[in-house]
């Protein structure tokens, strides 16, 4: 059975490479290793609404599962986040109904809003974080960011950048460029291209 590691959301920060898109940050609680993972416009605000403990008129689509959930007395009991192919993350849910567990694919923005309703644990495949997780220094690593800026207009084509041309050493010196700027979407991007390398 693949070893696994408790993590939690520790940030949330408007995306600066690509236009509509949120960086969510997660990490195991102390350490300095994180784990960017960017996300569109719609799943940054269902999470940042957990967080603030913001309630809307009507429910949101995560509410309304979990509303569901409750009503036919079926438990999240924690998310999996079980792989990394191509720089997208690959998540199960783990639930349990009268005794027996059942796991369900899903999208690891959809998995993680679900655990902050259900308030049931993160957990990740050591693996993914060893390789994907990079080291951002931070004076308070258990302070969560918010979204603090409107979000931007979701037509616009994302910027991608091509980093194929970079050796790696280049890359990491990017990568240490783009986490000195906050630039956590842009630092996820240039993370993914590095693991590929190292995997291929």
């Amino acid at each position: 059975m693949a070893q696994k590691v408790k993590i939690e959301v520790q940030g949330l920060t408007s995306g600066q490479t690509q236009s509509g898109s949120y960086t969510l940050i997660m990490g195991e609680k102390g350490s300095k290793v994180k784990l960017p993972i960017v996300i569109g416009n719609y799943e940054a605000q269902t999470i940042a609404f957990e967080m603030e403990g913001l309630k809307p008129s009507r429910p949101m689509t995560h509410d309304l599962f979990k509303s569901f959930a409750h009503a036919f007395n079926i438990k999240l009991i924690e998310v999996f986040i079980n792989d990394l192919q191509e720089g997208i993350f690959f998540s199960q849910l783990i639930f349990e109904m009268s005794g027996t567990l059942m796991n369900i694919d899903a999208r690891t923005s959809d998995a993680i809003s679900l655990a902050l309703r259900f308030k049931c644990p993160i957990f990740i495949k050591k693996s993914i974080i060893d390789n994907a997780g990079i080291v951002i220094d931070t004076d308070d690593n258990d302070a969560p960011s918010r979204i603090d800026e409107e979000p931007q207009p979701t037509g616009a084509n994302p910027i991608k950048d091509n980093f194929n041309s970079f050796s790696l050493v280049e890359l990491e010196e990017l990568l240490n460029e783009a986490l000195s700027e906050e630039d956590y979407d842009k630092a996820a991007l240039i993370r993914d291209e590095i693991t590929l390398r190292n995997m291929s």
